[in-house]
């Protein structure tokens, strides 16, 4: 009975030691990242504080924030694809749970499932049409596919289009979709 005490215990204490030790090295190391970022300039991803600023006040340069304005640059493009992102995990959301509704029927399923395919084919041809316009030599590039078309954003170094831009980048939207050109909108951003 003792030696099975002393065992007891001595797990016990290993274990708080460890738990102590991994919330010291948490600790520790976000507090160093922060600092790190902050001496750096940089932001650091979930900080909301350095991100959006508080009550709002950009932190950087103490200005007020607009939260109407709309992002220009690298920040525009960041900025579009996360908010394509969370739109489409929504919807994907809301069909998986129309799919795992115990009451549904096979063919609510079967369009929830065939919804969410369709919603990945999309996500995988715009990710094709990014990557193929930016080694096309363009800065940036954002795409947005839908049913009936598809909408193409591009970020150049003059900040203009040219018809042999558009011809190039209308020419990769059709390989990549299959839409026919009138279901293709290129434009450049400001």
């Amino acid at each position: 009975m003792n030696a099975r005490w002393k065992r007891n215990a001595v797990v016990a204490t290993m274990a708080v030691l460890v738990c102590a030790a991994v919330g010291l090295n948490w600790r520790y190391s976000s507090r160093e990242a922060l600092e790190d970022a902050q001496e750096a300039g940089t932001k650091i991803l979930g900080e909301a504080a350095l991100v959006s600023g508080q009550d709002g006040v950009d932190t950087e340069t103490g200005a007020p924030t607009d939260e109407e304005a709309v992002y220009t640059g690298s920040d525009y493009f960041a900025s579009a694809r996360l908010t394509r992102q969370q739109a489409r995990d929504n919807a994907i959301s809301l069909l998986q749970d129309a799919a795992d509704q115990e009451g549904a029927d096979t063919a609510t399923a079967n369009e929830a499932s065939e919804g969410i395919q369709v919603l990945a084919a999309y996500t995988l041809k715009e990710a094709q049409i990014e990557n193929l316009v930016t080694a096309k030599g363009y800065k940036d590039c954002v795409a947005f596919m839908g049913d009936d078309g598809v909408s193409v954003v591009v970020s150049t170094d003059s900040g203009e289009l040219t018809g042999t831009d558009v011809a190039k980048i209308t020419d990769i939207a059709k390989s990549e979709t299959g839409y026919p050109a009138s279901g293709i909108k290129v434009m450049a951003a400001n």
